[in-house]
């Protein structure tokens, strides 16, 4: 092998080495990645009161007179937020969570297309009426602690009456 053939060769390599070298200063320039404050995310969560300060809270107001108000069709769209876990249409499959269609004014914990329900929902019992739709949607682990539904909740009142005018029609 002559030098003038070693020479091809190691220019060659040096010359790829040269534009990886580049392509990287150049990617690194373009696509800077952004540096958090601190590692992780953050998860948003209701903070308690402080001690011996109650917490102010505002008045309640009852289901059946947000129900006077509320639009099925935007309620419809409010499902979409239950749609990765839940059904609407009627005989539609169970997901994660049970086939929603027909839900009102039904037993608790049972039936729905023989979906396996936690033990807490189970052991509630009753009837799913509208003011309990209400709580459970507005705070799940609140209304039945135990539940396995992981969803945080829909804190709007209007958006819960909505969301249960749906469901009304769903029949």
């Amino acid at each position: 092998m002559n030098s003038f053939e070693l020479n091809k060769i190691m220019g060659a390599i040096l010359g790829t080495c040269l534009v990886l070298l580049v392509t990287n200063f150049a990617a690194q320039a373009i696509f800077a990645p952004k540096k958090l404050d601190k590692p992780g995310f953050e998860i948003a969560v209701k903070e308690a009161a402080a001690a011996g300060a109650p917490a102010k809270e505002a008045p309640e107001v009852p289901i059946a007179d947000l129900l006077k108000t509320a639009s099925a069709e935007k309620g419809q769209a409010v499902s979409k937020k239950c749609a990765a876990c839940h059904t609407f249409e009627k005989g539609g499959p169970n997901k994660v969570g049970p086939n929603l269609f027909g839900i009102v004014d039904e037993p608790r914990g049972q039936g729905r297309g023989g979906f396996n329900f936690s033990a807490a929902m189970k052991a509630k019992g009753g009837n799913w009426t509208v003011e309990d739709l209400n709580h459970f949607i507005k705070s799940p682990k609140t209304f039945i602690p135990g539940t396995a539904m992981g969803f945080a909740g829909i804190s709007k009142d209007s958006e819960r009456a909505d969301l249960i005018a749906y469901l009304e029609t769903l029949k």
